[in-house]
């Protein structure tokens, strides 16, 4: 445990200084995931600068239980890391990006008191174009982004991932009340196995994470905290078939 926590606390800490010394969104969000029956914390960063922008998240999992089934320590991590690079902001072309990006799981294990308490993630690479649409007042803000994918010691039909990203803010003219997320469609070949016992394969993973966020602390002069949620939904990611997994939280912003 002290290997993997170590494993889990030097890149939190370096992304947590990069992050507060930069001047950029930061916002640290706490989950209750009702399917998976645990805590999950994220810390999320975006900055733009003269040169593109820089984006990064890092989700760490609490689920690591003692032989009482307490939940007494992190059991896995999960962090994305993305650079875009635009050097035409002001020109006509101004919304079309280079995209760099690295993913990677951290000291994900399976717990042996429990049927999954983790799953591998494999670092992966990623490189491409991304576009972005957004209003003058950047309310609404979608990109959509074509990548090639290097996964390492994985297999795919076709290394490429395709992401939509949005953000939408003060929806139905409501003041503090915004709707965003992700979708991510790649190709990967996965094994696993059925209800029947037999071996199956599939081609694809989809991913999906739509939160819905109200700024509660604008009726108490904090406009910081948020209350919300999201929903997890895959197909073949880390389990075979269809997952639904409702989740509560609460966001602040700093």
């Amino acid at each position: 445990m002290l290997n993997m926590n170590k494993k889990l606390l030097f890149p939190v800490l370096f992304l947590i200084f990069f992050a507060f010394s930069s001047e950029a969104q930061v916002n640290l969000q706490g989950f209750y995931d009702f399917g998976r029956k645990h805590v999950t914390t994220t810390l999320e960063m975006f900055k733009a600068d003269n040169w593109g922008n820089t984006f990064f998240f890092v989700d760490i999992d609490y689920n690591y239980r003692n032989d009482r089934k307490l939940a007494v320590a992190p059991s896995g991590a999960y962090l994305e890391f993305a650079r875009c690079l635009n050097f035409w902001q002001n020109t006509k072309m101004g919304g079309l990006n280079l995209h760099l990006e690295f993913d990677a799981g951290l000291g994900i294990f399976k717990n042996a008191l429990l049927d999954n308490c983790g799953y591998p993630i494999n670092n992966a690479f990623l490189g491409g174009a991304n576009y972005c649409w957004h209003t003058e007042d950047y309310n609404y803000v979608l990109n959509f982004q074509v990548l090639y994918k290097y996964i390492f010691d994985v297999k795919s039909i076709l290394p490429m991932q395709l992401t939509f990203v949005w953000t939408c803010k003060d929806i139905f003219r409501l003041k503090g009340l915004q709707f965003s997320g992700f979708v991510d469609f790649w190709w990967q070949n996965i094994q696993f196995e059925g209800k029947n016992g037999q071996l199956t394969e599939a081609k694809y993973v989809l991913l999906s994470e739509p939160q819905l966020w109200y700024c509660v602390g604008q009726w108490f002069h904090c406009d910081n905290l948020n209350i919300g949620g999201e929903v997890e939904l895959s197909y073949n990611f880390a389990n075979a078939g269809f997952r639904c997994n409702p989740c509560v939280g609460l966001k602040w912003v700093f």
